[in-house]
């Protein structure tokens, strides 16, 4: 627990009590910067461990890939909160911290003991973080606020899924599951903003992030539209309601994203696509416009961007208009950028032989860059380390394994 990491975080720690995807996000970004992040799981595992994909030469089935993704340089301890001394334990451990983090349901904490109220008795410093479906009645009362939630919820409740789908009609849920992972990211923000506070004051707070919410507040554009022009929004398909050309566009082997809504890239765009024609054209000289007109807009690229090649339009407008090709991972994993960048990285999984392809750090420090330290844990792998450094000593670590306390 005492080795050097460096990154901007190093030197905080953090008692990690998340399971599944939105806590282990948020306790992740926090641990690729650095922070000492002791995963502490029940005694059957996060309930991720078991949801795969799995390497074909893993026979113990402890760390798939979902588990792999949000898991990655922290420890792994196993304690039974259900027990008396595991509890106690806990508290223990909790003392020498900065932050635990936590993504039960409203209430469970409190119900076993270990309230923010009563952790931060013996340590006012203390930042607790808390990540649920509906918030936590601390900062905010909810009609909803027992009802548990995942991703598919937040997406639906908090107006993602409402605005995203192929026509009027039809909502779908966005492919990765972004109602847990952007309320993972607000977390990890709330809690430097709680830590730094905390720094300066000496007075620690409960940093309240509520899944549902936080998606709304990414959904922005449907709450102005309908304040500002009465729009209630609905599934907008590839295109942008008030931006034009802004979307998806077909390609001959795919497909190809192009964002110019200004009148400098339209301009560009007519000359790139050889419709110099177009440039005297008033009805497409503006955005409002061209919004105006978005079928007809929306065919004239169409009809030079689907008889093209995905590298041929990038040899066309790359660089020239913001213009992406619609990738998938095997272009992703090819492509100079992302490896220039380390965003594609290995490290080891204790589970199988060959190296485990992880996504890399986004966030990057001139001074301090964090890193992948190391692939996850098996659960309880550090409970040893963890709990001699906290001041156990050995026999006394071998009676809490012996009774169950601790895996």
């Amino acid at each position: 627990m005492t080795e050097r990491r460096g990154g901007a975080l190093e030197g905080i720690r953090i008692i990690d009590l998340t399971q599944m995807l939105a806590g282990p996000f948020c306790t992740q970004m926090l641990a690729d910067h650095g922070a000492d992040v002791i995963k502490v799981e029940p005694p059957q595992g996060d309930s991720s461990r078991g949801l795969g994909p799995f390497r074909a030469d893993d026979e113990t089935r402890r760390i798939g890939g979902y588990h792999a993704s949000v898991n990655r340089n922290k420890k792994s301890i196993v304690i039974d909160l259900k027990a008396e001394e595991g509890r106690a334990l806990l508290r223990r451990l909790v003392r020498s911290a900065d932050v635990v983090v936590e993504n039960y349901r409203a209430r469970v904490m409190d119900r076993l003991g270990l309230s923010y109220e009563s952790l931060s008795e013996d340590h006012p410093a203390l930042v607790y973080a808390a990540i649920r479906g509906f918030g936590d009645p601390r900062t905010g009362e909810s009609p909803y606020v027992d009802w548990p939630a995942f991703d598919v919820v937040a997406q639906a409740m908090g107006g993602l899924m409402g605005i995203t789908g192929p026509d009027a009609k039809t909502p779908i849920k966005v492919g990765p599951g972004l109602g847990d992972i952007i309320p993972g990211a607000f977390a990890a923000t709330g809690i430097l903003a709680a830590l730094l506070r905390a720094k300066m004051t000496g007075k620690g707070q409960f940093v309240d992030i509520c899944m549902v919410d936080v998606v709304l507040s990414v959904c922005e554009r449907i709450v102005h539209q309908n304040s500002y022009a009465g729009v209630v929004s609905g599934p907008e398909g590839n295109q942008h309601p008030i931006l034009t050309p802004f979307g998806v566009f077909p390609a001959s082997d795919g497909f190809v994203s192009i964002g110019a809504p200004t009148d400098e890239w339209w301009q560009k765009i007519c000359r790139l696509i050889g419709r110099d024609d177009l440039l005297a054209d008033e009805t497409l000289a503006t955005n409002a416009s061209r919004t105006t007109n978005r079928e007809r807009v929306i065919a004239i690229v169409e009809d030079f961007t689907r008889t093209r090649t995905k590298k041929e339009l990038l040899e066309i407008f790359g660089g020239r208009i913001p213009f992406g090709p619609v990738y998938d991972i095997a272009d992703i994993v090819q492509d100079p950028h992302f490896a220039m960048r380390e965003m594609i990285v290995e490290t080891t999984d204790p589970t199988t032989a060959a190296p485990v392809r992880l996504a890399g750090v986004p966030i990057k420090f001139t001074e301090t860059p964090g890193r992948v330290w190391s692939g996850p844990a098996l659960p309880g792998q550090h409970t040893d380390e963890v709990l001699c450094a906290a001041g156990f000593a050995t026999d006394e670590i071998a009676d809490l394994r012996r009774r169950k306390i601790v895996q």
